[in-house]
């Protein structure tokens, strides 16, 4: 596949329509969760077809195939997953929680770069989706190491108790975040996350579409915080499968709380 999209050792300019569709829709599926056209059941039926039973690396190169020759999907590509890849080894991760499944393919790259010890849980709004995604990760042989739950930080707790109870997380417990899901909760869903305690000190969190379709209060909070709470790094790179449409992901190191002043200070 890369022979075909680079050259000269570059990737080649281009923009597919159906890649310019997603990004102007971008929003409203970010809150829907799915483009719900088909292309996700095509997606699992492709997969099974075309990548060995058990074999992740097939799994995503099928995925990566799927989206270049049939449809263009919301997962992070393969641009960005190179960054997702080094962002999880960056932190060692052994406990890796994700917003935003869709329909598998981070999660796999996740939980393979991860290692074989590894566990990754992640949270998916959509059931369908969620479904999907869950035969897509058995598919790969590594649903072992992922834990798919349907539901939502803003579910007054529902979720967070599930992922408390099934997966076993507590302060300290998580290496890596990823965030992929709805832009507008960003923030508020990182806030619970941080009020929980769950990120040990060093741990990575990783944000994608933060450009496009856009999380600019996002952006603006970690620029807030900078050096005192989240050392950050902008990575720039191209919106899912095309080369014109830039887009951003945010990786940030958690530093810990600061301390509030003594008594007597």
């Amino acid at each position: 596949m890369r022979s075909l999209l680079e050259i000269g050792g570059r990737r080649a300019p281009f923009l597919r329509r159906s890649a310019l569709r997603l990004a102007l829709a971008a929003r409203r599926m970010s809150r829907e969760g799915r483009v719900d056209d088909g292309r996700e059941e095509a997606l699992l039926d492709f997969v099974r077809k075309h990548a060995a039973l058990g074999d992740v690396d097939a799994t995503i190169e099928a995925i990566d195939r799927f989206c270049y020759e049939r449809a263009v999907m919301m997962n992070v590509g393969d641009e960005k997953g190179l960054i997702l890849d080094r962002a999880v080894a960056r932190a060692r991760t052994q406990s890796a929680l994700e917003l935003g499944t869709y329909c598998g393919y981070s999660a796999l790259r996740i939980i393979r770069a991860a290692g074989a010890t590894a566990h990754l849980c992640s949270i998916e709004r959509s059931p369908a989706n969620a479904a999907i995604a869950r035969a897509i990760i058995d598919h790969a042989g590594r649903s072992e190491q992922v834990t798919v739950l349907e539901g939502s930080l803003e579910d007054r707790g529902a979720t967070i108790s599930r992922l408390q109870v099934e997966c076993g997380l507590a302060p300290g417990c998580l290496d890596f975040l990823f965030i992929d899901h709805d832009k507008a909760a960003y923030v508020s869903d990182l806030e619970r996350i941080l009020q929980l305690g769950w990120l040990r000190r060093g741990a990575i969190v990783l944000a994608d579409n933060v450009r496009v379709p856009g999380a600019p209060a996002y952006r603006s909070y970690m620029r807030a915080r900078e050096g005192m709470q989240f050392a950050t790094i902008e990575r720039r790179a191209h919106l899912e499968y095309q080369t014109l449409i830039r887009d951003l992901m945010l990786e940030s190191e958690y530093l810990g709380e600061r301390e509030g002043p003594r008594s007597g200070d």
